[in-house]
């Protein structure tokens, strides 16, 4: 990364050192009434807020975030769209099997969702189907790429496909390649781009969207913050990573991090050594898990577990 673009610490991320930061939203005024209280600004409240008022238009629906919307893990992510399901065999062994076939195709349906939505809303988040590629690079992870891909295949990922390494290359040269798998169902996704958009859809809904207004306490039907309580007859608490912070949340949710480089824009030659014209989103079969993405402006964005990030 160039020092033009680099992104020192409190910088939010690379996203936002492209897009800039936000304006800010007003914070809340005092005290006030909703039907429904939405605690947090990222994807998972923002999407609630989205849906909720487009089935009931009627609803009052106050959004509180502690910065800005985009703030956290919703801005400062990979940029992958992915139809992958945490817990899936967990859900299978309470639920059936079925049930949690029915679940994967949910899951894979929302990639098509969240793109559909986009494209009716404008919002412009540099979206690209390129599906989803998993490479393994080693005989041991050769093995469980296979068992992975045909996991996958149980839970009714009927359309995933399984590649030897000649196959592979044609879509990425990744030294030492020996085979990938790949699902239809992903997209790469501008993260601060598709936050952003959504955050001023929603607002354009009706529903009211109040920023740097942390929420201390949520108890039945009261959201609490510094400026004044917001009484709601449902709080929906949509804090994912931050929920540690909330009082008598501590143990509720573990947060973890992963971190991110980004290279310079890539040359037409030096794209045309690495292949990637599907620009899939990437990972690979490591103990360590690695995701990147081909940006909208030619660069590779590259992330892992770690701190700071380390790549062999």
């Amino acid at each position: 990364m160039s020092s033009m673009d680099a992104t020192v610490n409190g910088g939010i991320s690379f996203w936002y050192a492209q897009a800039g930061l936000p304006v800010p939203r007003e914070p809340l005024a005092g005290d006030a009434s909703a039907d429904v209280v939405i605690v947090g600004g990222g994807y998972t409240g923002l999407w609630t807020a989205y849906y909720l008022k487009k089935a009931a238009p009627f609803l009052r629906i106050v959004v509180l975030e502690q910065k800005f919307c985009g703030y956290g893990a919703s801005g400062r992510n990979g940029g992958w769209l992915y139809n992958g399901v945490a817990g899936r065999d967990r859900y299978a062994r309470l639920h059936g099997h079925e049930a949690a076939v029915r679940l994967q195709r949910a899951m894979n349906d929302t990639v098509d969702e969240v793109v559909r939505v986009a494209g009716v809303e404008g919002i412009d988040a540099g979206i690209h189907r390129g599906g989803v590629l998993e490479v393994a690079y080693t005989p041991a992870q050769l093995v469980r790429l296979k068992a992975f891909h045909e996991h996958e295949v149980s839970y009714g990922e009927v359309d995933r496909e399984l590649y030897g390494a000649r196959e592979t290359a044609e879509r990425i040269r990744v030294a030492g390649a020996v085979g990938a798998t790949w699902t239809p169902h992903g997209a790469r996704v501008n993260p601060v781009k598709l936050v952003t958009g959504l955050a001023a859809v929603v607002e354009g809904l009706g529903v009211a969207v109040h920023e740097w207004t942390p929420v201390t306490e949520i108890r039945a039907k009261h959201a609490v913050t510094p400026y004044g309580t917001v009484r709601a007859p449902y709080v929906l608490r949509c804090t994912e990573g931050f929920t540690a912070s909330l009082k008598g949340q501590r143990r509720t949710w573990l947060p973890m991090n992963s971190s991110m480089i980004v290279t310079e824009p890539l040359t037409a030659g030096q794209w045309e050594a690495i292949g990637w014209e599907g620009r899939e989103t990437l990972g690979d079969m490591a103990h360590a898990y690695m995701y990147a993405q081909r940006t909208a402006d030619d660069r590779i964005a590259l992330g892992g577990r770690g701190v700071p990030l380390r790549m062999a």
